[in-house]
């Protein structure tokens, strides 16, 4: 599979990860630790900044977009600009 088909698969992923976090009692966990943005946008824009990530090569050592989420939600420093 060719670097291009394996990033649009794990993109898919992904956003599908991201989905059903932003739709799952995480939202309940969110809005006690987070104030001033839904859990629907935070989510929004950390799928965004991953996505670019994918884009940039930096998960191609990744299997699936389930290791990626996991990777993310453990160390957000390893998105470029993420604060």
């Amino acid at each position: 599979m060719s670097n291009k088909k394996r990033r649009e698969a794990l993109i898919a992923q992904v956003k599908e990860e991201y989905a059903s976090i932003t739709a799952s009692g995480y939202q309940q966990h969110f809005h006690k630790t987070a104030t001033g943005i839904t859990p629907e946008a935070y989510y929004g824009t950390l799928q965004n900044a991953v996505i670019a990530e994918i884009d940039d090569g930096t998960f191609d050592n990744c299997a699936s977009g389930t290791e990626i989420v996991n990777k993310v939600a453990a160390d957000k420093s390893i998105l470029s600009g993420w604060e």
